[in-house]
């Protein structure tokens, strides 16, 4: 009886040992996997594994390149905070400063102020509706404080925004800087780097597609969805007029 209760005993004891080198052994991977210096010495890159190579990220291009973009007939609104008023006023001179250069009147540009980002896709929500734009461009700038207020408007802001685009089939581009600190608004905000210009141009772009795809808005006659317009639904076969070469809305 006691050779086999010692026989239990050693068993459990060895089943023990394994069964903890088996929790500690990742736990170790992990350590090393921390403490890897950068560079050559570390076994496993940033973008799957590859023993010995120096760890490789992949770099964003520098900026958006737009085409020859006419906005004549493009009606857009700008939604901007009072929230960090000063930082969002120079996104917003951005805004109109590309807006002018694409050629959009300014009796085509529809301004409104907000308290701040929170509120800006409801805002978004009306304006659309109201079917008077082709595009809506959203202006605002959150900077990160001690607490977590900041993750929750950001990502309520951003989701709350594209939700609207979608819903309405009106674009709304996402102008709101999200920074962790003020040096990185300022930056965003000034002389060449303002990144109200490329929004601006954005809106342009996705203004003049939507005009083309639905058949909404000043440029594109009144027919609403793909196909021939409604002006060439006259006498003939299939609704057009005979000798006639029909319109076509859309892609």
């Amino acid at each position: 009886m006691r050779v086999f209760e010692s026989a239990l005993t050693l068993a459990g004891g060895l089943f023990a040992c394994r069964t903890a080198s088996a929790f500690v052994a990742p736990a170790a991977s992990i350590r090393a996997l921390r403490n890897a210096p950068a560079g050559g010495a570390s076994t496993t890159s940033t973008y799957g594994s590859s023993r010995g190579a120096p760890a490789t990220r992949m770099m964003a291009a520098e900026g958006v390149t737009f085409g020859e973009l006419d906005g004549t007939d493009v009606r857009v609104g700008i939604i901007s905070t009072r929230w960090n008023e000063e930082i969002v006023n120079r996104l917003t001179d951005g805004v109109k400063e590309s807006l002018k250069e694409c050629n959009v009147t300014e009796s085509n540009i529809f301004e409104t102020k907000v308290p701040g980002a929170f509120e800006l896709p409801l805002a978004a929500r009306f304006l659309s509706l109201s079917q008077t734009v082709d595009a809506v461009v959203c202006v605002g700038c959150l900077i990160k404080g001690d607490t977590m207020h900041f993750e929750y408007i950001a990502e309520s802001t951003c989701k709350g925004l594209m939700d609207v685009s979608i819903q309405t089939s009106t674009p709304v581009v996402l102008g709101v800087l999200t920074c962790t600190e003020e040096e990185q608004a300022i930056k965003r905000s000034t002389g060449d780097n303002n990144h109200g210009v490329d929004w601006g141009k954005t809106a342009v772009e996705m203004g003049l597609l939507r005009m083309s795809a639905t058949g909404v808005g000043k440029k594109a006659g009144g027919a609403l969805g793909f196909g021939k317009s409604l002006d060439d639904k006259k006498d003939g076969k299939d609704g057009a007029i005979p000798g006639s070469k029909p319109k076509k809305i859309g892609f």
